[in-house]
Formats: structure tokens, C-alpha cells, sequence
């Protein structure tokens, strides 16, 4: 299949989780795409038939010829906010459609309402966005799978207790493969501008019960040990920042007795269900033995 009538789309965070499936998802759909990359070197991660720009959003006149004869972007910003106004105008001024990964900090449920800079940012730059009038979609994927591999992954994978907090918070685990199908529809079919999609998955699972299943995947028990807050901030000092950790833990004392928010979103974009936290656990069961390099 090839859509020739559509002009390029622009997926910046190109090497990233998200991104990288995105692009994916649009070629196979025969949409040609430009990657935006800060790093030249990087390219060699990606797709032969993926055109490649090197630019960054800190500077945003290195921008213009990714986005020259592009018909929409992917925008996932990864840069500090400063020059998001200017990016942003950039977007406005050179392409139709913008397609915005932010996060469900509008979604009324306590697990989305902690104290959270990163949901600061995307809230300004969704009114950035809206003050141009460009056609635009809002992704909100809530918590991703993915992280349970870089929660657990290493205790997991030396047969070790997980160790973790608020074994009983519930969250809806919503598989990147989905996240990235429903942006790849969205950038280049229409129906879906002015669309505003908070992405989870279909069920609502403990911490825990999500370590069991990632057990049940791989044939064998894996313990799952409470720690208490103090004790989490220590074992995790110096691998994620203080900011971060408080907020996730203000999120998971927040969801300790509460249904994770569930949505249709996945289904009513794309038609079919999300998948379960069960089936991504089995599809990357390889990256909990071997490695990520395993999945």
C-alpha cells in the first residue's frame, strides 16, 4: 500500500519508545515519514525508507527543513520549555495537523492529580497549540507497561524480591503498541482532529497482581515485597529524580483503594480492544530473562 497523495508526517522522538513505534506503524500504513534526530549517528536505528533530519527543539530554526513540504508532526518534547512558543509557531506556520503526546492531567481521578511538573509543561504547551488554531490531537496515554520492565525488570531477571511500594495502587497499564497505533492514525487519517484520547489499557491491576502476571508468563513465582516510601526514595536515589519519585509516589498512595481510570479509547480509534497487560508481559517475557535487547 502506498499513500503517495499524503505528504510526509514529522515524528520527532524518533528513537524513542513511543516514536520509534509510530514510525513503524505509519510506514506500514505506506505514509512516508521524516524522523528528527539530535543526533546524526542515530539514524542507523532506524527504517531505510525514513528520511532523516537532524534538528532540536532547543533551536528551533533547526526545524525548517524537517518541516518544509511536511504535512504533520508528531510532537513529543523532550526539551525544557523555554522554547516551546517558538517551536510550536514553527508547527503553525509549516504544517496542517499536530499531533501532541502529553499526559491525562485533566482526568479527574487521584492517580492524575498529584503535584507533576512534566503535566505543567504539557498543559502549556496544549494553550500553545490551541492559540495557533493548527488541526490538532491530544494523546494521553496514562501509565505505559512498558515501565513495569524498567521498574522490575532487574530484580525479575536476577530471580530476586521485587521490592516496591503500594503494592495495592491500581493502574490500567496501556501497551505502547497501542499508544503508537492510535498516533499513527490520527496524524494521517482525518475524523480525528480536534480529538482529545486518554489512552489506557482495559483493566484495572494492583502493582502486585502485575508482578504475578509477569510471573505467570514466565512459569515461576516472583515475590513481591513491600517497602515504605522512605526506603523507596533511598533505593532509588540517584537513578531517577527526587521530583519524579515523589510524584509517583503521591500517585500510588493517591490509587491505594481506587478502580484505576479505564477508557475506550484504544477501541474507538482504532476499532479493536487494547491489549492486556497480560499479552504485552508475554510478548516481552524474552526481556525479562535475557535483557531488554531481548524483546
Amino acid at each position: 500500500m502506498h499513500q503517495t497523495d499524503i505528504p510526509p508526517v514529522l515524528v520527532t522522538g524518533a528513537t524513542g519508545r513511543i516514536g520509534r513505534l509510530v514510525i513503524d506503524q505509519l510506514l506500514d500504513a505506506g505514509v512516508p515519514v521524516r524522523a528528527l534526530t539530535r543526533r546524526a549517528e542515530t539514524a542507523a536505528t532506524l527504517p531505510t525508507k525514513v528520511e532523516v533530519f537532524t534538528g532540536d527543539l532547543t533551536v528551533p530554526e533547526s526545524l525548517d527543513p524537517a518541516l518544509n513540504g511536511a504535512g504533520a508532526v508528531f510532537l513529543v518534547w523532550t526539551a525544557p520549555p523555554q522554547t516551546a512558543a517558538a517551536v510550536v509557531e514553527r508547527l503553525a506556520d509549516r504544517v496542517r495537523r499536530v499531533v501532541f503526546l502529553s499526559s491525562p492531567h485533566q482526568t479527574p481521578h487521584p492517580f492524575f492529580q498529584q503535584p507533576n511538573p512534566m503535566a505543567v509543561l504539557h498543559a502549556g504547551i496544549e494553550r500553545l497549540i490551541a492559540a495557533t488554531g493548527i488541526e490538532a490531537t491530544i494523546i494521553r496515554p496514562g501509565m505505559f507497561s512498558s515501565n513495569s520492565l524498567a521498574w522490575w525488570g532487574p530484580a525479575v531477571r536476577t530471580r530476586e524480591a521485587v521490592r516496591w511500594p503500594y503494592g495495592a495502587a491500581e493502574w490500567a497499564p496501556v501497551d505502547d503498541r497501542d499508544v503508537a497505533a492510535v498516533a499513527a492514525r490520527t496524524l494521517w487519517q482525518e475524523g480525528y482532529v480536534g480529538g482529545d484520547y486518554v489512552l489506557t489499557g482495559p483493566e484495572s491491576l494492583t502493582q502486585a497482581a502485575q508482578v504475578d502476571v509477569i510471573g505467570d508468563t514466565l512459569g515461576r513465582r516472583i515475590p513481591f515485597e513491600e517497602v515504605a516510601p522512605d526506603e523507596f526514595r533511598r533505593l532509588w536515589e540517584g537513578t531517577a529524580p527526587s521530583s519524579v519519585v515523589d510524584m509517583l509516589l503521591s500517585a500510588w498512595r493517591a490509587a491505594v483503594g481506587q478502580p484505576a481510570h479505564v477508557t475506550t479509547a484504544v477501541a474507538d480509534v482504532l476499532g479493536t480492544g487494547p491489549r492486556t497487560f497480560r499479552q504485552w508481559a508475554a510478548d516481552h517475557a524474552t526481556a525479562f530473562t535475557e535483557g531488554p535487547e531481548g524483546s
